[in-house]
Parts: structure tokens; sequence; C-alpha cells
């Protein structure tokens, strides 16, 4: 039976199947992908352009169609769903707009007046892109935007969850006038991109976002294969509240933001740590909230809580969360799953988690929250390193000097002040340690799968 399926996980319903593509049907896609990559890098970069605000145009032509089909695949709320796509949107025209800036010569410094030398930014080959299920069209949208714009071409196996999604994305690349070859959608098993594709000495690289888990399982692969790999993994992001003058309205955005695709995001904020003489307020009014949201429909806008992505995904979450439980930790709100056909959890939040729990050091991926006090800026500086990831973190503070001092000493890719974490098209997207390597969007996005090659002139 196929691995690629729609499956509601609101009502638990398999929708629809897809069949998964044979060994020789990878191989040709694999072949088709290669050959089609010098006609489309020799394309003017302006072409290329146009073909990726064509994209948007139709991303914002079918919407309504599109935020649908995500909403029944993964249970993402169409409010949501329509969200992502306007990110979408953003991201296809940002790069339209400066792929050629990006892509222009670089002189470097330091060389003598008779001499010339230069960095020449020039696409690779066919890259292949290993996408997850949160975000189904903003995760393909930041790395194929960016790759296509240099004239990269592309293989794209998206989460077996999100077949149709896939599907339709192959489908507006090629309305929109990407080359057949160029964008292709396959069904593959991990088993064939570890022995087919990753070895092919036609790819020439990979991008994964997903767990730690798959993301080291690429890795090794690329690595056996010399394979040039852009990484985006989990996080367990912390979000430091200083001090505030509405300690409510500050626990209202927190749970808001981690209730964003409930809780299944990687930046999502993941542990709250809050000055000790703001701690109790907090944690009354966190709590009063995560009670409050029970399961409703996700297709009407304010509903407080949708469903997990899928039967499984609540299977591990009840799993971790169990473990948190059983760790001693205490449970102020929640910490079941709904007795329902689809995949639907309480809100928990936890107090008391300490270093050697299994929630300490893991990603609880759904709607958790872990609460921490602490009585100085130091112990929060130490609380938010003390992990195995660093993607982002959010600090808040009165005085914007305050939250700036203890920021800069955070150890992750991305630092927000004042603001929750966000994604922006404009935004590089990315972390360090076990939340991964390279960056997404923003300019750097387009310095990961390039040949920066140097071009020397004597005389």
């Amino acid at each position: 039976m196929s691995i690629y399926q729609v499956l509601n996980p609101a009502t638990g319903e398999v929708v629809e199947t897809y069949p998964t593509a044979t060994d020789a049907q990878i191989a040709e896609a694999q072949q088709r992908s290669h050959d089609a990559f010098g006609p489309w890098a020799a394309r003017p970069v302006a072409e290329r352009a146009a073909i990726l605000n064509k994209v948007a145009d139709i991303y914002a032509e079918r919407a309504d169609e599109l935020a649908g089909i995500i909403h029944e695949e993964m249970g993402k709320k169409v409010v949501e769903a329509k969200g992502e796509l306007k990110l979408c949107q953003l991201i296809y025209r940002y790069f339209a707009e400066h792929a050629e800036a990006f892509m222009a010569d670089e002189p470097l410094r330091g060389t003598a007046p008779e001499d010339q030398a230069f960095v020449r930014r020039r696409p690779v080959g066919s890259i292949l892109g290993i996408m997850p299920w949160n975000f189904p069209y903003y995760q393909v949208a930041r790395f194929a935007a960016p790759n296509l714009a240099l004239g990269n071409t592309i293989i794209l196996k998206h989460a077996p969850q999100d077949p149709k999604s896939s599907a339709i994305m192959e489908e507006i690349f090629h309305e929109a006038g990407v080359p057949t070859d160029a964008y292709i959608n396959v069904y593959a098993t991990n088993e064939q991109v570890a022995d087919i594709l990753l070895p092919s000495p036609l790819n020439h690289g990979v991008s994964v976002t997903g767990s730690e888990r798959a993301g080291s399982a690429v890795a090794a692969e690329a690595g056996r294969n010399l394979k040039k790999v852009v990484l985006e993994l989990g996080g367990s992001d912390p979000y430091i509240l200083l001090d505030t003058k509405d300690v409510k309205k500050s626990a209202k955005t927190f749970f808001a933001t981690r209730m964003g695709n409930t809780g299944q995001a990687c930046n999502s904020p993941k542990r709250m740590i809050i000055a000790e003489d703001l701690y109790d307020e907090f944690a009354t009014e966190l709590t009063a909230l995560a009670k409050a949201a029970t399961p409703e429909d996700p297709t009407v806008e304010g509903s407080p809580l949708s469903p997990l992505s899928s039967p499984a995904a609540r299977e591990r979450f009840m799993e971790q969360v169990e473990a948190v439980k059983a760790d001693g930790a205490t449970v102020l709100a929640g910490g079941d799953a709904y007795e329902t056909p689809g995949a639907f959890v309480q809100p928990v939040v936890f107090e008391g988690v300490r270093p050697g729990m299994r929630g300490y050091h893991e990603e609880l991926f759904g709607p958790a929250f872990m609460l921490f006090k602490v009585s100085s800026e130091d112990e929060a500086v130490e609380l938010a390193n003390d992990t195995p990831f660093g993607l982002g973190a959010a600090v808040f503070s009165e005085d914007l000097g305050r939250a700036e001092r203890v920021g800069s000493q955070i150890q992750a890719g991305m630092v927000f002040l004042n603001t929750p974490e966000t994604s922006r098209e404009f935004l590089p997207f990315g972390g360090i340690k076990r939340s991964g390597v390279g960056r997404e969007l923003g300019p750097l996005a387009m310095d990961e799968f390039v040949n920066k090659q140097l071009v020397y002139k004597k005389g």
C-alpha cells in the first residue's frame, strides 16, 4: 500500500492515496532534472524572476482551493493556511525582485591595481528538497524560490501526508513557466533517496527540513556521497520575559504564538523563561488560556484548537507528554488526548521541568508549554542556552537596551527583541547546534547551493 495518502486528522478518515514511485521512475526523474539544468540556467535571470512572480500570482488566484487542501491534509486552520499562502507570495516576489542583485559579481578587496579578482555566483545543478508536513507550501517556497532564481533544477520529495498539495505545487510551477523537468515532484521512499538520488553524480545537494533524526540520516548519506546539505531541524526556543507593564497581555501573546499551527512549528517558543516577580500572575493567566482551548471546527476563524497533523503525530506527542509527567513535572493544565476520532489533544502547561527530564532536552512538537522562573538576567541566559538546540529566541523588556544585552548572549541562529519569533521573506532563517546548518530566506538563501566561482585576471 502506498505510504502517500491524504488522511484527514480531524476525522481520522483516509481520503485519498497516491502510488509510490518505482526505482526506475526515480532514476528517470534524476536524469530529467539533470538534463533540464543547462537550458534553465542559461535563461536570463530576469526571465526566471518573471516566472516566480507568475507563481505568486497563481497562489493568490487559487488561495481558497490551496488552503482547503492543507486543511484536509494536516488539519491547519483555514485562516492560518491563507496566511501561509500570503507569505509564500511574498517569498516568490522577494526573490524575483532581488535575484539579479544577489547574483551580482562580488569584487575582492586587497588586489593589486593591475589585477582583477571577483567572485561570480553560478548555479550548481539538480538539487533535492525533502520537505515536512507542518507548512506544506511555505517550506517548499523558501527552498524552491531562491534555487529556481539561481538557475538550479529541483527534485522535490514532500512528506507522505502531503501528496495532494505537493502535486498542486508542481502543477503551479509548470503553469507559471518553469519547464516540466526543472521542477519534479516525486513520491519517493526514504530508501530511494538513500540508494538512488543521493549517490547519483547528477545530484548536487540536498536540503532537509524536519526532525533531528531525519536530518541526521540524510546528512549521513549526503556526507558519504560528498553532497552539500542544508538542514533546518528542531528547536526548543526560549521566550524570555524580563519585565512588562502588562503581564496578562504578555501571557496572551505567548499563548497565541505557541498555539500557531497547534504548536507544530520548529521556531515555536517551547520554553517560557519568566522573571520571578511576574511568574505567578503569568502562570495563572496562561493556565486559564490553555484550559479554555477546546476542540472546535478549524474551518471557523477564531476556533481555539485544531487537531495535530495526524493520529501518528498525536501518538508521538502524547508519548512525550506522558514521559514528562512520569519524570515528575507539575501539570498546571491539560495533559491528555481527547476521546475523538480526530487527532485532538489538550494544550498542556508544565512547570518544574528540570535537567535530566526528557522534556528538558527534547522538542515537544505540539501544544505544550514549559514554564521556568528565574531571578536574574544571568540565570535567564544560562537556562536559555542549556539546550542541544539553537534555532531562535525572543527576549522581552520595557527597556530595549536590556533586551539587547540579554539577546546578545543567546546561542541561537535568530534572536527577536520585543517581538515574537516570526518568518519573513527578507529574514534569514536557520539555526546552530542540533537545529541545523545553513540559511533559508533573505539574501543568505542564495549563497547555499551556488558555485562561488573565483575569477582572477592578471595584468
